[in-house]
């Protein structure tokens, strides 16, 4: 990271308009906030709270549930945030040609807004996973390292979509959900492997946002899923990809002896079929109802999968 005196380098920053102090500390909190990418916290902060519950060790009382809403603010608005304004950083320079009316290349955040915000958001995510315990500690560890890897040179795994993809899927997936695990109690075979599962699905829903952004990254060299195989391949990789996730967790549930869980991700899995046929056919025109409908049952099972082992 450059000093924090040269600015964004990407585009002449206008002269600051005069603000309060009130009304800039709320500017700067809203671009924090657009930075930091809300609508990405959900994934994560729910596997953690699958995992949470898997452990057996999730109950009704306000330590507990004090904990949990601890570890869901940790894995969701300051990690998964921490992650997002990382990616814009690394980022900067293609959006500068793309999208330039966002709010680095833009220079309505300048760099040295980026280095503090990361800089705030990985101290209290860290600090949050010590309190949380060593365990949790370790696994927030390796998905900070998932993260960096993913976005910064000379690694920026993104470039590839089989290895950005994986990265994401299990710091977002399996990571998530053993830190969760380990919050409440030790982790064990059928929740590890579990967890292993709906990373490898989360590979493939990891590339349902990769459609809208085809000719961008065809052009910048980023190989992701769509541009290596086409739009209706790689539709089609998406679904069978979550698919056989899914009966993997569906066999070893039934195999465990966890039948009542088996079944509803069975049926859960049924029910993914028409918006999968839907998908294939037109996976640009279709991502939103896809998210709001296949994936939602995905994630439906995830937590069906943990109440079955946690008994």
């Amino acid at each position: 990271m450059s000093d924090f005196r040269k600015g964004s380098g990407l585009a002449p920053n206008a002269p600051p308009a005069a603000l309060t102090p009130g009304a800039n500390l709320r500017v700067t909190l809203s671009r924090s906030l657009i930075l930091m990418k809300p609508v990405t916290w959900f994934a994560p902060a729910w596997a953690f709270l699958c995992g949470a519950v898997a452990s057996g060790g999730l109950a009704w009382g306000v330590e507990p549930l004090g904990r949990l809403a601890i570890g869901l603010f940790m894995a969701g608005p300051i990690l998964t945030g921490m992650s997002q304004v990382v990616n814009d950083y690394c980022d900067r320079e293609v959006d500068a040609l793309n999208e330039p009316h966002r709010l680095i290349p833009s220079g309505q955040v300048s760099l040295r807004h980026v280095y503090i915000l990361t800089a705030l958001l990985t101290a209290l995510g860290t600090v949050i996973a010590i309190f949380l315990g060593g365990q949790v500690a370790l696994f927030v560890g390796l998905g900070l390292v998932c993260a960096l890897a993913y976005s910064l040179k000379p690694l920026r795994a993104k470039r590839n979509g089989w290895y950005g993809n994986a990265l994401v899927a299990i710091s977002y997936e399996g990571l998530a959900w053993m830190a969760g695990h380990v919050a409440f109690g030790v982790l064990t075979y059928q929740s590890f492997v579990i967890a292993m599962l709906y990373s490898l699905g989360a590979h493939g829903i990891m590339t349902v946002n990769d459609f809208k952004s085809m000719k961008g990254d065809a052009k910048m060299g980023i190989r992701s899923i769509p541009v290596q195989y086409g739009k209706v391949t790689a539709a089609r990789m998406v679904v069978t990809i979550m698919g056989i996730a899914q009966m993997g967790v569906i066999a070893l549930l039934f195999w465990w002896g966890h039948t009542i869980a088996g079944s509803v991700v069975a049926l859960l899995l049924a029910l993914q079929s028409i918006p999968n046929v839907r998908f294939i056919r037109d996976p640009e025109h279709n991502e939103v109802f896809f998210n709001a409908t296949a994936i939602m049952l995905f994630v439906w099972g995830m937590l069906a999968a943990a109440i079955g082992i946690a008994g």
